[in-house]
């Protein structure tokens, strides 16, 4: 197989959550497990520093690497979902995975882990793992896929937990309430292991604070954190939200033993995409029409980027939005300004909310727009109707952005 024919296999063969959802989650950890023996534990090779979260994980994790990376460390870098290319899920030092590394894990394994028949995600990981430690990486950022306690990531011992904040998400799997998300993402604390907290609420801070101290892991948690005055560094991630991320990036970055420069947080911060290739986080596309897109996609994220895009100073606002169906839509339909031009829309993905079904949602809320069946008509459209001093907004969904991305891909491959 090649490249291509080895990815299109992974997607038929393993069941991926970004296209089916639900189904494709397995719960409990028994094929990792068995993956991680198969492969002698590769993780144990390298300290490892474990990212989770509703929000922020992504971009708090990028940063972190680049902090380290600018410390002169070698850093894997494991997230996920990617928005062009699945290589961008596992990096070394901002570098992809190599295609031919991926065809020759998938070829050399697949008589192991066929008959287990393991998850896409529980796949990608054990494949991180493994290369990371044949690349010799001195430290690994880790994103956590789903909730925490169950997720496969888990396995690791980190030197520090980054739980960035709790909100509603992924419900059917974490739970109803704050306190019970609270509870499966705090499944990553470990014992004796420091643990930083981005955002609380007076439902998760006690979770959070019974968990710690069940675990005896030292808490601490960023909203208590005061910036050092010569450490207000530019950070290169613009979004309003970034603000709450930049203050659990700087108290995670005091409390890991291996970043002893100032200069390091200064550069990392202020060179994230340069160093990591992070992608989709209020990232500029463009100018005269300024275009904008971000990932930003259930409503703990919308609550920051409503206000963000009301606040854009422009002549006239376009939005090209969608959703999938396993996000509060109506709750974030109900975040969007009412004076703006809609371009309803849907990603290339079987949990896209039909762009029609969008739009009479719209048309409820007195927003103006169409539906459009491809992400790429309704940018297309926008950018016709829009005048030079106009502002274009892209999101919704990471595969509404990653749709927008793959489209630019291609056309400058």
């Amino acid at each position: 197989m090649n490249y291509q024919e080895t990815i299109t296999y992974l997607y038929h063969s393993t069941p991926v959550f970004e296209h089916v959802g639900a189904s494709a989650y397995k719960k409990g950890l028994a094929n990792t497990l068995a993956l991680d023996e198969h492969f002698n534990h590769p993780h144990r090779h390298y300290q490892t520093i474990h990212v989770a979260g509703t929000n922020g994980k992504g971009s708090c994790s990028h940063t972190l690497a680049a902090i380290l990376q600018a410390e002169g460390y070698r850093v894997g870098l494991f997230t996920s979902p990617h928005l062009v290319d699945f290589r961008e899920r596992i990096r070394v030092n901002g570098e992809c995975i190599p295609e031919q590394y991926v065809v020759d894990f998938v070829e050399q394994e697949r008589h192991f882990f066929e008959p287990l028949h393991p998850s896409f995600f529980e796949l990608t990981t054990a494949m991180a793992f493994k290369y990371f430690k044949e690349m010799a990486v001195d430290v690994a950022v880790v994103e956590v896929g789903l909730g925490g306690r169950l997720d496969c990531t888990n396995i690791v011992s980190p030197i520090l937990s980054v739980i960035t904040n709790i909100s509603f998400d992924h419900t059917q799997f974490l739970g109803n309430t704050l306190a019970q998300i609270t509870k499966e993402k705090a499944g990553i604390i470990k014992p004796n292991t420091p643990v930083v907290i981005g955002e609380t609420t007076p439902e998760t801070r006690p979770v959070f604070e019974a968990i710690a101290q069940e675990k005896n892991a030292p808490l601490y948690f960023a909203e208590e954190f005061i910036i050092p005055e010569e450490w207000d560094f530019d950070f290169e991630l613009k979004g309003t939200y970034q603000q709450k991320n930049k203050q659990t990036i700087l108290c995670a970055a005091s409390h890991i033993p291996l970043i002893h420069s100032q200069e390091s947080i200064r550069y990392g911060m202020a060179h994230v995409v340069e160093q990591t290739g992070l992608m989709g986080r209020w990232q500029k596309l463009r100018e005269h029409p300024t275009v904008v897109c971000d990932t930003g996609h259930n409503v703990g994220g919308w609550e920051y980027l409503a206000q963000q895009i009301k606040a854009q100073p422009c002549r006239h606002l376009h939005i090209v939005f969608g959703m999938v169906d396993d996000k509060d839509i109506d709750a974030v339909m109900d975040m969007l300004p009412s004076d703006a031009t809609y371009y309803f829309t849907q990603a290339q993905s079987k949990r896209a909310i039909p762009a029609d079904a969008i739009a009479t949602k719209g048309k409820e809320r007195q927003l103006e727009g169409k539906p459009f069946a491809h992400v790429c008509d309704a940018y297309h459209a926008a950018l016709q109707q829009a005048h030079a001093d106009d502002f274009i907004f892209v999101g919704g969904s990471s595969y509404v952005v990653a749709d927008l991305l793959c489209s630019f891909d291609k056309k400058s491959s």
